[in-house]
């Protein structure tokens, strides 16, 4: 493949553009004159900052020193932020068993309700740093906000009004008011996944990402929230149910940590206030070689139809379907479940903890094995074998009263399959380039997510309660099926890194590249905002 920099002793041995896209699938066309002259490249954000080859070297105590001080700063904001949106979102399940008087399926309507936002503004979320004028599919206010405000400050803003919005809940009194609430709380936290998941991956090697994903996106919520429902079950005030005190508390967490996310959460290396100019370029070199990139602020129609006609993207869209239809059910009717083993409601509150500590250890430990091993499929099949065992014991030992052990057990079993969306997570963050591909892929994630919610809740229906056989089934064929399709898009993945190194080879023969210039080309390609099909240097995450 022709270097997209001219570089004499390369292109002198260079065939054309043309003739070597006819030799291999992810070539890329144009070729510059100059390798100094950016203002020709619609590259990546970090151009500003880096050249288009590494110019400096930093020792491995000085990268050491620097990751420590990035995962001082950006897993535990990240960490707060999901922590928050997962409280707030499952606050309805705590409410629910609390006080709460919205029941049958008009609990079921304002659960929904939620994920309806997610999809209404999923646009929103995938457009948020795009300045094309003509791509209007939001209100004009919207897609100005969008465009106007950096990453991170976009998030700050979403986590300040969805605490409003949370707190606005302890007023409501109609299903009305709390089908608006939902919807309003499902449009700020939308960009939440998406925006986490384009910082870890701006900040940090791919096997780096897998356990920061995890840091951010644990189970000690679900810990937390127990806990602080049984205590808030015992206040017997007669003017201020206990629904509604969770509800104070949870939105006024919310504001303080959008508060933390406006002052410290960096925007993308080369924007990072916390760091100083040789640490911003610093970070950037040590993810150039990943081929991810960073940043780019233009819209590029040619990216969003790469990720349309990637057999990957709904492979992982389906995936997403089939681990969150599950999650909208067991989110919202986990309690109601519980409480129907025979338990009191301070007794479901405190004993729905536990599974929180068990998804928080199968998070880990995903993370973990996904660096270690490189891979993020197995990850998946590894949390959802426990889940579907644990959907097997609730329907074989249905009715069984001297069972109640059994059934908690089976019920916490099921709180691992939670940990195959931090897999999604990271695979989407090491497997995608190209900024617009990589919001379009995101983006489509939670559409997945909001469309996969919303079927959740509608299997767990009031005429199953309280045992919901029919929702457990479902779960089990649900998550059985997404065993195989987890081995066949790390198939897929190995197939395509096959090609790639056969691709690379010829390309290095055919140009009479020594391993020298492989990786000068290498160098040169990191931050021209390629996507993983047209950069021929890029290495799939299994």
């Amino acid at each position: 493949m022709a270097s997209l920099i001219r570089r004499e002793s390369v292109d002198e041995k260079s065939a054309s553009p043309v003739q070597e896209k006819q030799a291999f699938e992810a070539s890329v066309q144009p070729v510059f004159e100059s390798a100094y002259d950016k203002s020709q490249i619609d590259g990546d954000g970090a151009l500003e900052l880096v050249g288009f080859e590494r110019t400096q070297e930093f020792s491995d105590e000085y990268n050491r020193k620097l990751l420590r001080k990035l995962d001082f700063i950006i897993p535990p904001i990240c960490a707060a932020v999901y922590f928050t949106q997962f409280l707030d979102k499952t606050s309805l399940n705590y409410a629910s068993i609390m006080g709460l008087p919205i029941k049958g399926q008009d609990y079921n309507l304002i659960s929904l309700a939620f994920y309806a936002g997610i999809l209404q503004n999923f646009y929103l979320v995938s457009l948020y740093n795009w300045d094309s004028a003509g791509f209007l599919v939001w209100e004009f206010p919207s897609v100005y906000i969008s465009q106007k405000f950096p990453v991170a400050k976009f998030l700050g803003i979403n986590v300040l009004l969805w605490g409003a919005v949370v707190m606005l809940h302890a007023v409501a009194k109609t299903f009305s008011q709390f089908f608006a609430l939902r919807f309003l709380l499902g449009m700020c936290e939308s960009c939440v996944s998406p925006i986490l998941v384009l910082i870890i991956s701006m900040f940090y090697k791919k096997e780096e990402q897998g356990k920061r994903v995890a840091a951010f996106y644990n189970g000690l919520t679900q810990i937390f929230g127990g806990c602080v429902a049984y205590g808030v079950a015992h206040t017997h005030d007669p003017n201020l149910v206990s629904y509604k005190i969770i509800y104070i508390l949870l939105g006024g967490l919310a504001i303080i940590v959008g508060v933390v996310v406006l002052l410290f959460l960096p925007d993308s290396p080369v924007h990072a206030r916390l760091l100083t100019k040789e640490e911003r370029i610093a970070a950037l070199e040590r993810v150039r070689d990943g081929q991810v990139g960073t940043e780019n602020k233009h819209w590029k129609k040619d990216q969003i139809f790469e990720a349309l006609m990637d057999v990957r993207t709904w492979l992982i869209i389906l995936t997403v379907m089939l681990t969150s239809i599950p999650s909208g059910g067991l989110t919202n009717f986990s309690n109601q479940i519980i409480e129907s083993f025979g338990y009191s409601t301070e007794q479901t509150l405190i004993l729905s903890t536990p599974g929180g500590a068990i998804f928080a250890c199968m998070i880990v430990f995903c993370g973990w094995y996904s660096d270690r091993k490189n891979d993020r499929m197995v990850p998946i099949v590894i949390c959802l074998i426990p889940t579907i065992v644990g959907a097997a014991m609730l329907i074989g030992l249905n009715g069984r009263a001297d069972e109640k052990g059994a059934l908690l057990f089976g019920i916490y079993l099921t709180s691992t399959f939670g940990s195959a969306l931090s897999s999604v997570y990271a695979y989407n963050a090491s497997n995608t380039s190209g900024h617009t591909k990589k919001n379009t892929i995101n983006s489509l994630t939670m559409v997945a997510f909001g469309v996969g919610n919303i079927l959740g809740t509608e299997i767990f229906q009031p005429a199953d309660a309280p045992a919901y056989i029919p929702g457990k089934i479902a779960i089990m064929v649900l998550l059985t099926t997404q065993l195989f399709l987890s081995f066949l898009i790390r198939w897929i993945n190995q197939r395509l890194n096959s090609k790639r190194l056969v691709a690379l080879a010829e390309a290095k023969a055919r140009n009479g590249w020594t391993d020298e210039d492989v990786q000068k080309e290498r160098e040169r390609h990191a931050f021209l905002d390629l996507t993983d099909k047209q950069n021929l240097f890029f290495v799939y995450t299994t």
